[in-house]
């Protein structure tokens, strides 16, 4: 195969395709049914033409019948008075309208039968193009019926073009909130270990983290020694008062019962009180 054909034949598997894709059939369905009614008002306007001949045709032949009728009386007249030869051109032209008659009378039978094939053929075609506009009716309604019924299928399946765009539009934003909680979370995360300085806050917060996790630790600690008393591994745990520490108040107070007893063992005996 040639380079020229094959370039012919993919272009009009192009053309084929793409005016397959802008083909509507309800489109075309009209214009052949639109053709349809043209071809019979033509064949009407034929009917009616010939029935006009036909009728021409019998007002030619009535009225060359009234001449003929008028030249035989013209003819018998004649006779009565005497006069042969007129009798006889009365009679010669009452001849030639009588073949002229004939001719007419051909004409008007070619053109009668003519009509009735006419007749009959447009009421044929009536027929079909009625026909015609029923099935094309039915046509159009089940095809726009199965386009609508293929334009809901798609909705729902989200293959449609409209409804990918939406998809589509959904998934970036879904993206994006996933990538900006992302962010948001290694932030804290960040402003947490301290690697971030939070200008908000207040200068003391890494003294508050670090208490927070050697409090966290003591808690764990705690939580460790209560499992081993549970287990019969250790001592229950008890708090910092129930170890025998004393606050530091209750340490004070005999510093300060003892500074009398000193007062009183300086004083000697012949010293007034």
């Amino acid at each position: 195969m040639s380079v020229m054909k094959r370039l012919s034949m993919i272009f009009k598997s192009k053309a084929n395709k793409a005016l397959d894709k802008m083909e509507d059939p309800r489109e075309t369905l009209d214009y052949s049914y639109q053709r349809q009614l043209e071809l019979l008002q033509k064949v009407r306007r034929g009917v009616a033409d010939v029935a006009t001949s036909r009728k021409r045709v019998e007002l030619q032949i009535n009225g060359l019948e009234q001449q003929s009728k008028r030249l035989e009386e013209q003819g018998r007249k004649a006779l009565s008075v005497g006069r042969e030869d007129l009798a006889r051109e009365a009679l010669q032209r009452r001849s030639n309208l009588q073949a002229q008659i004939g001719d007419l009378r051909v004409q008007h039978d070619n053109l009668q039968g003519e009509e009735e094939k006419l007749t009959t053929a447009s009421q044929r075609l009536q027929a079909k193009v009625d026909s015609f506009r029923t099935k094309k009716e039915t046509i159009k309604a089940t095809y726009t019926a199965a386009e609508a019924q293929t334009r809901i299928n798609e909705a729902f399946s989200g293959i449609s073009e409209e409804m990918g765009d939406v998809g589509l539009a959904i998934q970036r934003a879904e993206d994006k909130t996933a990538q900006m909680q992302a962010r948001a979370g290694a932030i804290d995360e960040l402003l947490a270990s301290g690697a971030l300085d939070d200008y908000s806050g207040s200068r003391g917060d890494d003294i508050q983290a670090e208490l927070d996790r050697m409090g966290g630790g003591m808690d764990v600690e705690l939580e460790l020694a209560r499992m081993k008393s549970e287990l019969g591994q250790g001592p229950a745990p008890q708090s910092a008062i129930e170890q025998g520490q004393q606050p530091p108040q209750q340490q004070a107070q005999p510093q300060q019962q003892a500074q009398p007893q000193q007062t009183q063992q300086l004083r000697q005996p012949g010293e007034g009180a």
